[in-house]
């Protein structure tokens, strides 16, 4: 009898919704979790590629978030507040702006719009309609910005814009960088629809951009790219979201994953990573003449989480004082790219792709890289993929994964890709 026979998973089966999703593809049940490493309860132990979909940039149980949040909850601190005042609020307010803000001469209000990632792109979609008094808002192909209908609106994944139900509405795609393959000039197409009064396309309030699409397949749009997207946008009058969701707290390199590109978005959606220990926490910031709410005309009932402002403050405090915890992504990425390169150089029809610490194989025959996670989940790693066609094996580590994990890991990559190509 396996390892997996031994588990038992029938109340998923009989009770959970068949919505589910992650559990299909790793059948066993976790029980802990430390640094890189996930145990199930049978004991055996994963190294998680995977961090929580990008939640776990600091890894699990990070002992400095979890030392913070312990003493908070031992003294009766606020849990729940809603948007009242709270010394943990202030604190993580006064850590934004000694960490992120001030060092980057950037000038934002901080906006809690509610729990999740989608939540905070819904606030920033209506803040520009509401800033601009229009409607129509720029996406692009293969984007994903969340699951409600203002983000599903905005993303390309034909099954889950489905799940709808209902038309989706004053959004219109536009192609992401690269998506002709350098046959077409980037924003030839965009640039003539927004100046021919014959296009039909109605000026828009914003457009909505990822840095690097995550689920859409770790597409990485080239520095010059968004900085023409941004002086497109400047130059006519439109607000420019980057959804920072996935790619921001350091996945790429620099805390914003637009750093790079040198602009500075008139909007920034931050979720996953930015509670630190994995409590969920959203931000929607924005440039504070963009500052027209009147009080509660946007709010939920869980934006004030406490305990996520505790360990999110632990989180800016320890590793973005100073760059050398930037540096060592950026170093790490390159240790992962290489050995991923070297998989890559060995097999026909498989290429690379990436920034920082979000790589990817990708495979023209899509169905091997769903064989790959499952091979690898196997050895125990835990893997997932992306792209339209599931065609790309994504790897999101936490971001204090060692290079002896990082070899580790590697290594049972290889081992997969062997033998789903054999």
């Amino acid at each position: 009898m396996t390892v997996i026979d031994k588990i038992d998973t029938t109340i998923f089966a009989k009770r959970e919704s068949e919505v589910r999703s992650y559990s299909r593809g790793w059948p066993t049940v976790f029980d802990t979790a430390k640094g890189s490493w996930m145990r199930g309860e049978d004991g055996r132990e994963y190294l998680d590629f995977f961090a929580g979909a990008g939640t776990l940039n600091y890894g699990h149980n990070n002992p400095l978030f979890k030392q913070a949040l312990l003493d908070y909850i031992e003294r009766d601190g606020v849990t729940h507040a809603l948007d009242m005042a709270t010394v943990a609020k202030r604190d993580f307010l006064e850590s934004i702006d000694r960490n992120l803000l001030e060092p980057r001469g950037l000038d934002y209000k901080v906006m809690f719009p509610g729990p999740t990632g989608t939540n905070a792109v819904e606030a920033a979609l209506k803040l520009a309609r509401k800033v601009t008094g229009r409607e129509s808002v720029i996406s692009f192909t293969n984007a994903f910005h969340g699951m409600t209908l203002g983000s599903l609106s905005v993303t390309g994944n034909s099954m889950k814009r489905n799940g709808a139900g209902i038309p989706l509405v004053h959004a219109t795609p536009m192609p992401f960088d690269n998506y002709f393959g350098g046959v077409a000039e980037d924003f030839q197409w965009f640039s003539r629809v927004l100046d021919d009064s014959g296009s039909g396309l109605n000026k828009p309030a914003a457009v909505i951009v990822e840095t690097v699409q995550g689920e859409g397949g770790i597409n990485v749009a080239r520095p010059e790219w968004l900085r023409a997207l941004s002086e497109l946008c400047a130059e006519r009058d439109i607000l420019m979201i980057v959804d920072d969701v996935q790619m921001g707290c350091g996945r790429t390199g620099q805390f914003f994953s637009f750093e790079a590109a040198g602009i500075t978005p008139d909007i920034v959606t931050l979720s996953k990573s930015i509670g630190g220990y994995g409590l969920p926490l959203a931000l929607t910031m924005f440039k504070s003449e963009l500052d027209v709410w009147t009080p509660g005309e946007h709010n939920g009932t869980f934006r004030g989480n406490n305990p996520a402002f505790v360990t999110a403050t632990a989180a800016l405090d320890n590793y973005w004082a100073d760059d050398a915890f930037q540096k060592e992504t950026l170093r790490k990425g390159a240790l992962v790219r290489e050995g991923l390169d070297t998989i890559a150089d060995s097999y026909p029809g498989v290429s690379t792709r990436g920034r920082g610490l979000v790589q990817a194989l990708a495979f023209e025959q899509a169905d091997k890289a769903s064989a790959v996670c499952g091979a690898a989940f196997e050895s125990g790693l835990l893997l997932e993929t992306s792209g339209p066609e599931s065609e790309v094996v994504k790897l999101l580590p936490p971001l204090t994964t060692t290079d002896d994990e990082f070899r580790q890991g590697l290594s049972i990559i290889a081992e997969s890709v062997a033998k789903v190509m054999a």
